[in-house]
C-alpha cells in the first residue's frame, strides 16, 4: 500500500519499529543488485583500490537500523540483514564504482598486485538507517589517496531516498537507492581526479 508523504513519517516510524514479540523467526535482508554491468576490465587504462570499508559500530550489528527521533536510534530484533552489512555495501559499492568507470578495476585492498601506486579509496559509514521523517538515509566520509597521501578529502556524503511504501522491503530498497547515490559522487570525483593525471 502506498502510504502519502503526509503520513509516511509516522506510518513507517510504528512500522519499522515492531519488534518479532511472539518468538518468530527474523525476516532477512539483502541490499538490492547492481543493474548496471561492469566495463571491461582488459581495456582499463586505471586502477581504483577500495580500502576495507569501515563502519560505525551501532551499524555492526545483525538488525537493520532506524531512528526514531533526533536521538534515538534502535537495532530492529525481527528484521536482520542476510549478511553482514559491511561486506554488503564493500560489494555494491564496488560493483558501482565498476560500472561507472568502465576504464578502471576496482579492487579490493591486497588485490592490487604488481599495480603502479594505484588510488585508493577509503570509506568511513556513518549512518545507513530509516529515520523518522520517512527517509533512508546513507551518510559518512570518504578519502582518495595516492601511495598514502591524501588526494581528495570530501567533506562527507549524505543521500537520503524517501520510502515508496511503508515497511522493512521499502526501507531495504531505499538504502540501496542512497547506496547508489553515494557511489554515484563518488565515481564522479575519482573520474576528475583521473583526468587531472592522465597526459
Amino acid at each position: 500500500m502506498i502510504v502519502s508523504r503526509a503520513l509516511l513519517p509516522l506510518a513507517a516510524l510504528l512500522w519499522l519499529t515492531g519488534c518479532a514479540l511472539d518468538g518468530a523467526p527474523a525476516t532477512r535482508y539483502a541490499l538490492p543488485d547492481v543493474d548496471a554491468s561492469a566495463g571491461s576490465e582488459a581495456a582499463a587504462e586505471h586502477s581504483l583500490v577500495l580500502r576495507p570499508l569501515r563502519l560505525a559500530p551501532l551499524l555492526d550489528t545483525q538488525g537493520i537500523v532506524v531512528q526514531l527521533d533526533d536521538i534515538t536510534l534502535r537495532e530492529a530484533s525481527g528484521h536482520r540483514w542476510a549478511e553482514p552489512l559491511g561486506r554488503q555495501l564493500e560489494r555494491g559499492l564496488r560493483e558501482r564504482l565498476a560500472a561507472a568507470l568502465p576504464d578502471t578495476r576496482v579492487l579490493l585492498d591486497g588485490e592490487a598486485g604488481g599495480a603502479d601506486e594505484p588510488l585508493q579509496l577509503r570509506v568511513n559509514v556513518e549512518r545507513f538507517q530509516g529515520q523518522p521523517d520517512g527517509r533512508a538515509v546513507a551518510a559518512g566520509r570518504w578519502q582518495l589517496l595516492d601511495a598514502d597521501q591524501v588526494l581528495l578529502d570530501a567533506a562527507g556524503f549524505r543521500v537520503a531516498t524517501p520510502l515508496a511504501e511503508d515497511g522493512y522491503p521499502a526501507l531495504v530498497r531505499a538504502l540501496g537507492r542512497s547506496w547508489d547515490g553515494v557511489a554515484e559522487r563518488i565515481a564522479a570525483a575519482v573520474a576528475r581526479q583521473q583526468r587531472r593525471v592522465t597526459p
